[in-house]
């Protein structure tokens, strides 16, 4: 296993190297002068130069590329355009609370998607199954944005059960060990934070789960009718073995590798989707600032965000893959 893990991260290095060229040639084709949008529509021609310059701008494509290579090899990122600071602290600064926001997403969309896939798989072509394939469907076809702004006008604003945008309140302080607001008032044992962060966490959360969760009760319910009509699923019922004890023990366990795979690739998609959402709830999260980036024409700020997505997104492909050894015991990396 060690072998396919070194393996996977070789190739890992391969993808980020395909990134890095691919959003660095589609940064260059967008229409827009960094150095304009930098200095303002009242800057001069000398000002321009000086600043494409100092930008390394008038160089060829592929020294530009060379030299950005050597510079994310050595670990330096650049400095934003806009805001002069390391692209390293801008994306920690914001990565955790996009990453604590679709954390929340897909444990919403597993729990609730594996559980009303069983239920469906379980009562197959019943009222019940029926109901939740209509609301699956309903799911994977309603627009986020909409979704976002309907429960903010309904839990927000008529009802006022949640806050409908940021991540605490702002008499709440918070010593900020980690980023991630949840983890840091559980290790603080700053309760009233912990249930400040997680009221402003639901809204969000349920908006960004709503296609996972549809995908992943779709892809459950007919993983488990597959395993179901399988000979050892009629011998374990043949023994006289409850039929939820037949689903839990011996159905659910072999239907969970697609399940995985689904939901390890939508856990991928949520980091890099998240920008309507955040945007929708002014969630301070990694993909508002790349979207403002990609407006400003912040090349280094949207490579590096774009790099750091990539590797997150191929590292959890490499912990599912894992993971299947767990789920599987037949399945070996060699």
């Amino acid at each position: 296993m060690l072998q396919y893990v070194i393996r996977r991260t070789l190739m890992l290095l391969y993808v980020l190297l395909g990134v890095s060229l691919t959003i660095f040639l589609l940064m260059r084709l967008i229409p827009g002068d960094p150095a304009l949008v930098m200095l303002g529509e009242r800057a001069t021609a000398e000002g321009i130069a000086d600043a494409r310059r100092s930008l390394g701008l008038e160089q060829p494509l592929a020294v530009q590329y060379l030299i950005y290579v050597k510079h994310i090899l050595t670990g330096n990122l650049g400095r934003s355009l806009h805001t002069h600071t390391r692209v390293a602290e801008e994306l920690w600064a914001r990565f955790p609370a996009t990453i604590e926001l679709s954390l929340a997403a897909i444990c919403l969309a597993g729990g609730v998607g594996v559980l009303a896939g069983i239920m469906s798989a379980t009562r197959h072509y019943s009222l019940l199954d029926t109901g939740f394939m209509m609301l699956s469907l309903a799911g994977v076809s309603m627009p986020i944005f909409w979704l976002g702004l309907v429960l903010i006008w309904t839990f927000a604003l008529l009802l006022g059960w949640f806050p409908p945008s940021g991540r605490l309140d702002v008499r709440i302080v918070l010593d900020p060990l980690t980023g991630f607001y949840i983890l840091d008032s559980l290790l603080t044992r700053h309760w009233q934070a912990f249930w400040n962060a997680l009221w402003h966490l639901t809204l969000p959360a349920v908006t960004l789960a709503t296609v996972p969760l549809a995908i992943i009760a779709r892809m459950t319910r007919s993983s488990l009718l597959e395993v179901l009509h399988q000979e050892y699923i009629l011998t374990a019922r043949s023994k006289g073995l409850h039929e939820w004890r037949v689903v839990t023990r011996h159905a659910i366990r072999n239907a969970l590798i697609p399940i995985l795979t689904i939901g390890g690739l939508q856990f991928g998609m949520l980091l890099g989707g998240a920008i309507l959402t955040e945007t929708i709830f002014s969630w301070p999260g990694l993909g508002r600032l790349l979207y403002n980036a990609v407006l400003s024409r912040d090349y280094p700020l949207v490579q590096g965000g774009t790099l750091l997505i990539a590797a997150t997104f191929a590292v959890i492909n490499l912990a599912v893959d894992l993971l299947y050894m767990l789920v599987n015991p037949k399945i070996r990396y060699e």
